[in-house]
């Protein structure tokens, strides 16, 4: 089940103001090879050098609808996967006979997907971004969606014990390994089975577009292109 209110998925549409040059193509063009062969990406590097934004331009171009999560030490296996939220009741009254009252009701707990389940229902991008500022406890779930293609539901809220993870379910992970502060380890069964992309600051042209594009939109906030 989809609750649109709960979030929102992304539709795959690349920035028209992402700055593409030789540098960034390469990039793009390296993750985009590991996702068509079913592999994970992990985008890793210091602040400030374009995790997020090349990981939203890679999946874009990719082409499928994306979910996005942001890493959250308060986070548990249920942000993720999903999780019961109060109960369904049925209440049904029964008068056929006028002279007989029957009065029948149902209480079932409601269970509620979340992102990390919804993506793989239906084929959608997954963008992890900071995974590591999660617990790795509630990242354990993803060593089994990675490796086996199976996601384990907890049996008393869904109706199906293992989920069988769509073919087209891709994940981009991001990552600063120089962070010092609210950072988790990540396990190393989980790093290797990440294709793991170091990211540095990009080159002089890449920065000379940047700035660039980011006068460029100033200008045009303030009506002056």
């Amino acid at each position: 089940m989809l609750d649109e209110e709960a979030f929102t998925v992304i539709e795959p549409v690349a920035d028209k103001h992402f700055v593409v040059t030789p540098f960034v193509k390469d990039l793009a063009e390296q993750a985009l090879s590991y996702l068509k062969a079913d592999l994970p990406i992990h985008f890793c590097g210091p602040a400030g050098t374009g995790k997020s934004s090349l990981a939203m331009y890679v999946a874009a171009k990719w082409g499928r609808p994306i979910v996005m999560i942001h890493g959250d030490e308060e986070f548990k296996t249920s942000d993720l996967v999903g999780a019961e939220y109060g109960y369904r009741l049925k209440r049904v009254h029964d008068r056929y006979i006028s002279t007989v009252k029957k009065l029948e009701e149902d209480v079932v707990k409601k269970w509620m997907d979340n992102r990390l389940t919804v993506a793989c229902k239906n084929g959608f991008t997954l963008i992890y971004d900071e995974f590591t500022r999660s617990r790795p406890e509630a990242n354990n779930v993803l060593l089994a969606i990675l490796e086996e293609k199976m996601l384990e539901l907890p049996s008393i809220g869904s109706e199906e014990t293992y989920l069988r993870v769509d073919p087209n379910f891709r994940c981009i992970f991001t990552s600063n390994p120089e962070e010092y502060a609210g950072i988790y380890k990540a396990q190393d069964a989980l790093k290797d089975r990440l294709m793991t992309i170091h990211i540095g600051y990009f080159d002089e042209a890449t920065e000379i577009g940047i700035v660039k594009s980011g006068i460029i939109n100033t200008f045009r906030q303030f009506g002056r292109v």
